[in-house]
């Protein structure tokens, strides 16, 4: 599973938002944070967002999986590999 967190403030919404328009991908509140979840990967593409670049660049707060692309136009998290 993979597990994105992203502070639930008005800035970081969008985030969540463009994610959830993957049926794949979960959204829930868990304290002050969304979390999205997938068994897959999950992968946001930034035009989708709104986001500028300080925002864009400061919207995660933690991740369960592996960062394999977070670049100027998308952010893409995998699984995470079990041994």
């Amino acid at each position: 599973m993979t597990t994105l967190f992203v502070l639930d403030i008005d800035d970081f919404r969008p985030v969540a938002t463009a994610a959830a328009a993957d049926p794949a991908v979960t959204v829930r509140r868990r304290g002050p944070y969304l979390e999205l979840t997938a068994d897959g990967g999950i992968a946001v593409e930034r035009a989708a967002t709104g986001c500028r670049n300080a925002v864009w660049y400061s919207c995660v707060a933690a991740v369960r999986g592996t960062v394999t692309r977070w670049d100027s136009t998308g952010l893409t998290v995998a699984p995470a590999v079990t041994r």
